[in-house]
């Protein structure tokens, strides 16, 4: 089979791979679609001690069950994988599992065209979802776990201001699922030009450039950092109102920002998040069969053998917030 394959800091190639053997209670899937991943991009920058190449990456895929009783069935992989049996895994919060996995992190992932996985991890989709929607399953669960994370601890006003402070994908979904949600005054930060101009034709928030202008003074109730630096933690700090929510997805690096002195005296709320729980999964994909989220506009398909450039693309600057690759 074919895999593009990580081999070294910002370096991916094409190589022909043997293909994986099913283990016990796993099932073979000819992957159809799998988008890059933030976390694809971190490790590809050299940045991800966990993941060490040659690796094949990728997790945010679909496609046809190969054997079993799933054979020919069209399906969403939820590319984490659990215990199945400790207090987390019991208790709905598998995302918290001390033995949680991620397909590409350690074992192959989901950028090649065959992928060995636990018949539990997989998702039978609709004939109405289509693949290209579905592959937004795994970034949007991230997302939807984000926003009910927020409004649990912020409460369900649908009149709050909520800014989203990062226009890739985990952003901009997390803007849509609140839109979905109800609410509406929504503002969306990003620094790139091309992704602040897709932006502007999605749905109804409001994307701007933090360098130009801020949100004309209003109080930010729910800010979701989906960035994750150090710039970004400072800038949530300043902005959010006194009693306001702060949580913060991104993980582009572990540098000093974030103001605890201003979340003591405030009473600021600060809740991380990484990953999701099932529920937050099968919500993701409701989402998209019911067209209530979709990636029109701002998530592109490419061949499997444009990979490499696209890892350099999305690098540049020079994509779209989602970039998937088709591997049929």
């Amino acid at each position: 089979m074919r895999g593009l394959v990580y081999t070294g800091t910002q370096m991916s190639e094409i190589q022909d791979l043997d293909e994986p053997i099913a283990g016990a209670a796993q099932v073979l899937v000819d992957i159809a679609y799998c988008g890059i991943c933030g976390s694809d991009m971190h490790a590809w920058h050299g940045h991800d001690e966990r993941r060490i190449p040659p690796l094949v990456l990728g997790h945010e895929a679909v496609g046809t069950v190969r054997g079993g009783e799933l054979a020919g069935k069209r399906v969403a992989i939820n590319p984490l994988m659990s215990c199945g049996n400790c207090q987390f895994c019991n208790g709905g919060n598998e995302h918290l599992c001390a033995s949680r996995e991620l397909i590409g992190m350690r074992v192959p992932g989901a950028l090649a065209e065959v992928l060995a996985i636990n018949k539990r991890n997989l998702t039978v989709i609709n004939d109405d979802l289509s693949f290209t929607e579905a592959a937004l399953a795994e970034p949007l669960a991230c997302s939807v776990h984000s926003v009910r994370l927020a409004i649990e601890l912020a409460g369900q006003d649908k009149n709050m201001t909520i800014a989203v402070l990062g226009g890739g994908a985990i952003g901009l979904l997390a803007a849509l699922v609140f839109e979905a949600y109800g609410y509406s005054d929504i503002w969306i930060a990003e620094t790139n030009p091309l992704r602040r101009k897709m932006l502007e034709g999605i749905g109804n928030m409001r994307a701007y450039d933090p360098r130009d202008r801020a949100m004309d003074k209003k109080p930010i109730d729910i800010i979701i950092d989906a960035v994750g630096s150090g710039v970004t933690r400072k800038v949530a700090s300043q902005l959010i109102n006194p009693g306001g929510t702060i949580v913060h997805i991104g993980l582009q690096d572990n540098e000093l920002g974030l103001d605890t002195r201003r979340l003591t005296l405030q009473e600021i709320k600060f809740q991380g998040t990484y990953c999701y729980r099932n529920g937050d999964f099968a919500e993701a994909l409701a989402l998209l069969s019911e067209g209530k989220i979709s990636g029109r506009g701002w998530a592109e398909v490419r061949p499997l053998d444009a990979g490499a450039q696209s890892f350099v693309d999305i690098h540049e600057g020079n994509a779209p917030p989602k970039i998937i690759l088709q591997t049929l």
